[in-house]
């Protein structure tokens, strides 16, 4: 266990004392403390996306989808999708593709990205959907939402299908 000192938090920019355990074994305590500062501004990014992207649940998904056409986009890895389906008319684009598949300017652009269109995100648990959506409303989209996960979504009587 290595305890940070109050200079090396406020240069890594940590606010509060923590010990760091060296988690992975095989690199350095440099390489874990990289990681965890790395895992502390993931937080602040992802709290930033759940403020920037509304959740909402599978009845409000069901009514946008029936009454305004929601683009419903699943953000899962295609392994993921595979293993377990998707929802019914979903499109699958995995977290590191949105962009390209959202700009117009670039090759892989996917033509059902509209920005008057609602869009519907869901990934695993939410997390991965709310980044996504977060880039696509800096994008210009406006309507986005964010499903939160693939299992909120079939237990809420969202129809599934196979990928």
């Amino acid at each position: 266990v290595t305890k940070l000192g109050a200079a090396r938090r406020a240069k890594l920019g940590i606010g509060r004392a923590f010990q760091l355990t060296n988690l992975f074994p095989n690199i350095t305590v440099h390489e874990n403390v990289r990681l965890a500062v790395q895992a502390h501004a993931g937080g602040d990014l992802l709290a930033a996306a759940n403020e920037a992207v509304p959740r909402i649940s599978p009845a409000e998904a069901k009514k946008l989808i029936a009454h305004e056409n929601a683009l419903v986009v699943d953000v899962r890895d295609p392994p993921e999708v595979a293993a377990t389906g998707k929802v019914k008319g979903a499109i699958n684009i995995s977290r590191g593709m949105i962009e390209f598949r959202a700009d117009s300017d670039t090759a892989s652009y996917d033509p059902a990205f509209q920005k008057d269109r609602p869009i519907i995100l869901y990934c695993a648990s939410g997390g991965r959907s709310a980044l996504a959506g977060k880039a696509l409303k800096e994008m210009g989209y406006g309507r986005v939402q964010n499903l939160g996960g693939f299992k909120d979504a079939s237990e809420g009587g969202l129809d599934i299908e196979p990928a």
